[in-house]
């Protein structure tokens, strides 16, 4: 009797501890994996985001910025993270999405090694130009291209801006020349000064150069025109509604197998941040357009993304090894 009470009284205390831990949950600094360099948009992102949870959690949140292979180092070393809700990964749509259809061996399974946690931002690409190039609209542009095969080129500073353009390639038929560039600002550098002809971005990388007359924008591939720059069609006004949609976008992954108790914590804590006015000024400063959600819409977003691209990618013969 005294034995059984024993084992009784045992098992309650484990069960009372564990209870606290998971409501103690985080006592230690949290890692913020970023596959990006330092002071690009994804960067941004994660120390606005950081810094909130860190205010909330009252926890370190460390940015550890892992850049290479166009996010794909990064995002593996967090997929090879331990899944206890302290590494988290900024899931970004090129990585996630496009990479591993893109790379044989990109080091992590998109849908079986991470579980998703919040959206963060979204952003649709749009189709700009150097004035240079005597068309004002994405028909007279893809006429253009196909009465010139391969005389327009077109950046990239990564796999989703590169798979973009593929997109309206193989949409439009216009022949193109893709010319890669190590990051958005060489390549909007070479945009700027003619190297190029066009390329398909995010908004706040180019706004104002558009507005300044630098650069024109023909094409937003999204449902609604863009507040910033309210004359600029969208593309079922530009005549190509399957190029509606076409959007970059970050948020958070932890990996697989990580405790949906902490999954949901972190959710909140994160929705609570994307939807505070000051975290929300700071992004629109850096022109990103808040975007939280559930874990599962964001798991939906990953996974209808990643077999679109898959298509594209594949459509296009595009290969990076």
């Amino acid at each position: 009797m005294v034995r059984a009470l024993m084992v009784v009284w045992v098992a309650g205390c484990c069960m009372a501890q564990a209870a606290t831990a998971a409501d103690s949950f985080p006592d230690r600094a949290i890692r913020f994996v970023v596959p990006f360099p330092p002071g690009g948009g994804t960067d941004g992102f994660a120390r606005v985001i950081g810094g909130k949870l860190n205010e909330y959690f009252g926890q370190p949140v460390i940015i550890d910025n892992r850049a290479g292979a166009q996010g794909s180092i990064g995002t593996a070393i967090g997929a090879r993270a331990a899944p206890d809700g302290y590494t988290l990964t900024l899931a970004h749509s090129g990585s996630l999405a496009i990479n591993p259809h893109l790379y044989r061996t990109p080091g992590y399974d998109t849908l079986k090694d991470f579980a998703a946690v919040s959206g963060g931002v979204s952003m649709p690409f749009i189709l700009v130009l150097h004035p240079s190039i005597a068309v004002t609209s994405a028909k007279e542009l893809a006429t253009y291209a196909k009465q010139h095969p391969d005389k327009l080129t077109f950046a990239s500073s990564s796999s989703g801006p590169w798979i973009a353009g593929e997109l309206f390639r193989l949409t439009t038929g216009a022949q193109m020349v893709h010319v890669p560039y190590k990051g958005g600002a060489p390549a909007t550098a070479a945009l700027l000064g003619g190297e190029v002809s066009m390329t398909f971005t995010v908004p706040f990388t180019i706004v104002s150069h558009v507005k300044s007359g630098r650069l024109r924008a023909i094409a937003l591939f999204a449902k609604e025109r863009l507040e910033a720059l309210p004359d600029v069609p969208t593309a079922v006004e530009a005549g190509y509604p399957a190029l509606t949609n076409i959007n970059e976008w970050y948020g958070v992954a932890v990996p697989a197998g990580t405790p949906r108790a902490r999954i949901m914590t972190l959710n909140a804590t994160i929705v609570r941040a994307l939807n505070s006015p000051d975290v929300q000024k700071r992004l629109a400063d850096l022109g990103l357009q808040p975007a939280p959600s559930t874990p599962e819409q964001f798991a939906r977003v990953i996974s209808e993304d990643h077999a679109r691209w898959g298509k594209v990618v594949k459509a296009s013969g595009a290969r990076l090894d």
